[in-house]
């Protein structure tokens, strides 16, 4: 006997894949080919001497120092954050978990200004501080609070899911057999959230990076200080130069793609460890 044909939701395979390679060309293949264009009209010594300018090297250390340090703040917090969501019940609890969401939903150049008032030496927040001799606004503490707002969606919602499947049985009898909370939670708890949390921070690593909106206000724009990496590019682009532009553009690209493909590298690996090892 012929097996009966499995009714398909969506039209064919191939009808399917045309429609979701032309996408994926329209969105994302193109407009990164084009980074490679625009560099391809500079030669090999060119490029080099773009992306090792001195003033360039200095964004890129701000950039990436700070969204370094932006995401792993974010991944022992989104931990925190993620845990009181899921294991405990308490009033407004709708509310905290909907305003994780507020990041990605709040247009990045208002997120920089509501930012810069709260930090800067007359605001709420950095006038306080102000008082001790720490100032956050215009300085890379400023850039890495700004870096830590728009992240710690990512970190919190790759937590959240495993933490939701998290068996408590095996919790309750590591206490039942005397082990302490700090141990249950080393030994059980962060072997199952590490993979998650770790593709939260080359998630949230990836968008700081390359974030713009919410930083080019708090981070006072000075060279060789404070000045970003994407700042360099827009004046790049404001100056016509589109080949040092999409030169250093590429760099950033190529990070990104690391990071990515490290964070697919972990979910592997978690997939093949759920699935014992197949």
């Amino acid at each position: 006997m012929k097996k009966a044909k499995s009714k398909r939701v969506i039209p064919g395979f191939g009808l399917s894949l045309g429609v979701t390679l032309s996408i994926l060309s329209i969105i994302v293949l193109i407009p990164l080919a084009s980074l490679v264009v625009y560099t391809a009209q500079m030669d090999f010594k060119g490029v080099i001497e773009t992306i090792t300018r001195p003033r360039v090297l200095a964004s890129f250390k701000v950039s990436f120092l700070t969204a370094f340090i932006a995401s792993l703040i974010n991944s022992v917090m989104g931990i925190i954050l993620a845990w009181v969501l899921v294991k405990y019940k308490f009033p407004g609890k709708r509310i905290l978990d909907g305003m994780i969401e507020l990041p990605f939903a709040l247009p990045t150049a208002v997120a920089g200004i509501s930012l810069t008032a709260l930090t800067a030496d007359t605001g709420l927040i950095g006038a306080a501080f102000a008082k001790i001799g720490i100032k956050i606004a215009y300085t890379r503490i400023g850039i890495t609070v700004a870096l830590i707002f728009i992240g710690i969606p990512f970190v919190v919602r790759a937590v959240q899911p495993v933490l939701e499947k998290l068996d408590s049985s095996y919790e309750e009898a590591a206490g039942i057999l005397g082990a302490s909370r700090a141990r249950i939670f080393r030994k059980i708890i962060l072997p199952e959230i590490l993979p998650a949390a770790l593709t939260g921070f080359g998630l949230a690593f990836g968008r700081c990076i390359g974030e713009y909106g919410s930083v080019v206000f708090i981070a006072g724009n000075m060279p060789y200080k404070t000045e970003i990496t994407p700042l360099i590019i827009m004046s790049e682009l404001q100056e016509y130069d589109y080949a040092s532009a999409t030169a250093i553009a590429l760099v950033m690209l190529v990070f990104a793609f690391a990071i990515l493909f490290a964070v697919n590298l972990v979910q592997a690996r978690n997939s093949r460890i759920i699935n014992g090892g197949k």
